[in-house]
């Protein structure tokens, strides 16, 4: 019976239940509810007709697009991460949801080594100033007059970078698209081996990433978080302003050869080595792993 109740009453088991509604709040118009005028940082596909809630980061690349000054998506960021730090990724964001049943398909991870994940950390970073300069400059020719050159030349990235290729668009969009359209015609498996010839590079450049990063997260969990998500390295710059935080208390904290927190940690924030009094890390999402593992009771969430 106790065992029973533990497992009830874990953190972990809030955060999935958590997971599941906003997963079905944001794609509640399938069940006749109406789009929200509102932005989140979270993985929403901009192609998802179900959606109920707008994806910020496509938001911001969009409004770039039309030449205009991206206020509600940089809002959007600053609000939710001033308020709740990376909380979303771990408790609401649909993309971090799929990682994270995906994690339950093995049993053993792959451990990364700590060089090797220091320096795939920046990768996000990366990709993040890729898809900001792609947009950026998408704007800057399109004020400046050069816009139709430029954009032909980008192609479908002039008006998204990053979701061109993303692999929750692919997840979430591209691949139910397809699906419906394919069983919705007459004769649907004539249509599926008619219509595989049709598909384009990009389409298979789509689903070969999309393969990857899944791969990669039953063998590592919360990989696209840690190396690859750019709106997860976004919140991380702003982050550091963050009201919300996690106290240690160095009273009851063992450290001295318990190194539990740590090591359950999916982002591999290095939670020991951080200020007892309270601690905002770029790489934390919040999950409370450390929280709910913790068996002296040592750390809890410290808000602000």
């Amino acid at each position: 019976m106790v065992n029973i109740k533990s497992a009830v009453f874990r953190i972990r088991t809030l955060r999935v239940a958590s997971q599941i509604a906003f997963f079905i709040l944001f794609n509640a118009v399938l069940f006749g509810f109406e789009q929200l005028p509102l932005l989140l940082p979270v993985l929403q596909s901009l192609g998802t007709p179900s959606k109920t809630i707008g994806d910020a980061f496509g938001a911001l690349q969009y409004t770039l697009y039309e030449a205009t000054f991206p206020w509600l998506p940089l809002a959007s960021f600053l609000v939710v991460t001033v308020l709740s730090a990376r909380l979303l990724c771990a408790w609401a964001c649909p993309f971090g949801f799929v990682q994270d049943l995906l994690g339950y398909v093995k049993r053993k991870h792959t451990e990364i080594s700590p060089r090797t994940h220091e320096a795939l950390i920046y990768v996000k970073y990366g990709i993040l100033g890729i898809v900001l300069f792609i947009s950026v400059t998408v704007s800057t020719s399109a004020l400046t007059g050069l816009g139709r050159q430029y954009t032909n030349a980008l192609g479908v990235f002039a008006k998204a970078p990053f979701n061109a290729l993303s692999p929750h668009d692919t997840l979430f969009a591209v691949l139910p698209t397809m699906t419906y359209n394919v069983f919705s015609a007459e004769s649907p498996f004539q249509d599926i081996w008619g219509g595989i010839g049709a598909l384009t590079p990009l389409f298979w450049t789509r689903v070969f990433i999309l393969g990857l990063v899944l791969a990669f997260a039953v063998y590592t969990p919360r990989s696209w978080c840690r190396y690859l998500c750019p709106v997860g390295a976004t919140m991380a710059l702003m982050s550091h302003f963050s009201f919300l935080g996690i106290k240690r208390d160095v009273v009851h904290c063992t450290k001295e050869g318990c190194r539990k927190c740590v090591e359950v940690c999916p982002m591999k924030v290095p939670i020991l080595d951080l200020p007892w009094e309270k601690f905002t890390h770029p790489e934390c999402t919040f999950c409370l792993e450390c929280v709910d593992v913790c068996d002296s009771k040592a750390l809890k969430p410290k808000f602000p």
